[in-house]
């Protein structure tokens, strides 16, 4: 316990902070919530590494880094309900629920969903609610969401997403392009969202969320 407290300490020291990741919150999420617990055993070793970890079944751990700094530019707020969609096992949603007053983890199975609750449990983590779905669609049961954060990447954001998001919303995702990618935010300002473009990062593609193909003219 002792080394992985050290680990996540030394995550924090060389990983986030380098990167620009300024927000507190974050810092004492990510040195107090042990990632090894949302691994698979024979990934557990690699929890503090700064890369990205295929977990099965198509979900992926982002790096350290590029998620510490994909939850500061969501700007998350104490009394915020945030969904978090898709992307590892609970974890983002544990680092969200640190700072959010409730968090709705939206996974791809029950399976995933499961598995993301007893995690997210064993570790204290007490204002998470799991759901299955499918991730392109949301979970507008507890919408309008204050926040949402896509772990993954995506080439277009579904209607469906942007329906459930408050007024004043944010939505972050990875944009990826031609095999390049980048994070950006969607703002919520009246019927309009405004984007931002943000930084460099790498995601594999989320299901649902790739660009529409263009209809076939005879």
């Amino acid at each position: 316990m002792a080394d992985t407290a050290l680990q996540r300490k030394n995550m924090v020291e060389s990983q986030i902070r380098p990167s620009d990741v300024t927000d507190r919150r974050i810092t004492a999420a990510m040195s107090a919530v042990p990632r090894e617990i949302f691994l698979p055993d024979r990934l557990a070793k690699f929890a503090y590494s700064d890369e990205a970890l295929n977990v099965g079944s198509g979900a992926v751990m982002l790096p350290p880094s590029v998620l510490a700094r994909l939850v500061q530019l969501a700007d998350i707020d104490a009394g915020d309900t945030v969904l978090v969609i898709g992307g590892s096992v609970g974890y983002t949603a544990a680092i969200v629920a640190q700072i959010a007053k409730a968090v709705v983890a939206l996974l791809p199975d029950s399976k995933a969903a499961a598995a993301a609750a007893n995690a997210c449990r064993s570790t204290g983590t007490d204002n998470v609610t799991t759901a299955a779905g499918a991730l392109a669609e949301g979970w507008k049961e507890q919408a309008p969401y204050a926040a949402i954060v896509v772990e993954g990447g995506v080439e277009a954001i579904p209607e469906a997403l942007k329906s459930q998001l408050a007024q004043g919303g944010r939505l972050v995702a990875i944009e990826v392009e031609r095999g390049l990618g980048h994070a950006f935010l969607l703002q919520k300002n009246g019927e309009l969202l405004v984007r931002r473009d943000a930084f460099q990062a790498a995601a594999p593609l989320l299901p649902g969320f790739e660009s529409p193909k263009p209809a076939f003219v005879f």
